[in-house]
């Protein structure tokens, strides 16, 4: 993958209408969703760009209730509201590029993930959708003062060629986002994946430096500038806290550092896989040996 995404992030369909080659973006809380990044860059689109719902998948299908509670709330009015764990979908023209856009935003499911993918991109494709981009956030050995991490990839050879992004690799369990991208693939819709590194040791919620980076990627895929809003002042204080926590706690400090190495190390043209795990497992025995 190169490190510059370039600014139009699906293939050229000719003279077709906003309608007719509109885009994708679904994320999930839940599994796929380390320190809520992905929901949040997509709840943050919906903010800005004021999308309109238009839809919502049946949650009875889908959701175990035990696991997914719905949630009683009271209004100003002094009303009772029940809602449901569903998922929305909303439509938005941006101000600039005036192209369709789809936004996915739910919970991952507990039951029939497949009836669950069929369903969304039955709606996709009525909706005149021809690329669907899936949003994540894992949890990583990344340090919290370095930039964070964004990959994208594709199962789609062409896609690959085309924009320079890595074939999609992961072999093992997965979560409704790998679920969602392979069944796109696997429909003919053209499919990437985006995915920001967490750093695990501040992996609660909320994670607004992963978010940012989440939506700066976005925006290259639409050509489309997105308002952050406070999104760069929680970022920049979520940081000085977790900078904070380094000072208090002498053990996370000597890792970050390590990871810091480690992560500029890797950009250095003679770095290597071997050479980062060696730092590391040197980290570990120190670590350790003072336990």
């Amino acid at each position: 993958m190169t490190d510059e995404t370039p600014s139009e992030a699906t293939p050229d369909t000719g003279d077709a209408s906003p309608a007719e080659d509109a885009i994708m973006f679904a994320a999930f809380e839940g599994w796929n969703d380390a320190g809520s990044a992905a929901s949040s860059a997509l709840l943050h689109l919906i903010d800005v760009w004021g999308a309109e719902k238009i839809d919502e998948l049946d949650p009875e299908e889908y959701h175990d209730f035990q696991e997914n509670r719905p949630m009683v709330s009271t209004a100003a009015d002094g009303t009772r509201h029940l809602a449901w764990p569903t998922t929305t979908i909303s439509v938005v023209e941006p101000p600039m590029t005036r192209r369709r856009v789809v936004l996915v935003h739910g919970i991952e499911p507990s039951l029939r993930w497949k009836s669950y993918c069929t369903e969304l991109l039955e709606i996709a494709q009525s909706l005149g959708v021809t690329t669907v981009v899936t949003l994540g956030a894992l949890l990583a050995d990344v340090p919290h003062t370095r930039p964070i991490p964004v990959s994208v990839t594709s199962d789609d050879p062409a896609v690959q060629h085309l924009l320079e992004v890595e074939a999609n690799t992961y072999e093992g369990p997965t979560g409704i986002v790998g679920v969602l991208h392979s069944a796109a693939h696997e429909a003919g819709f053209h499919s990437l994946s985006v995915w920001a590194a967490v750093p695990h040791y501040v992996a609660h919620p909320p994670s607004p430096k992963a978010t940012a980076a989440i939506l700066g990627r976005l925006e290259a895929f639409l050509a489309e500038p997105v308002d952050l809003k406070d999104l760069e002042e929680d970022a920049e204080a979520w940081q000085n806290g977790v900078d904070k926590l380094m000072t208090e706690d002498t053990e996370i400090a000597e890792y970050v550092k390590q990871l810091e190495e480690a992560k500029d190390t890797a950009e250095l043209p003679e770095a290597s896989g071997e050479a980062i795990a060696r730092e590391f497992e040197q980290y570990l025995k120190r670590r350790d040996k003072d336990l």
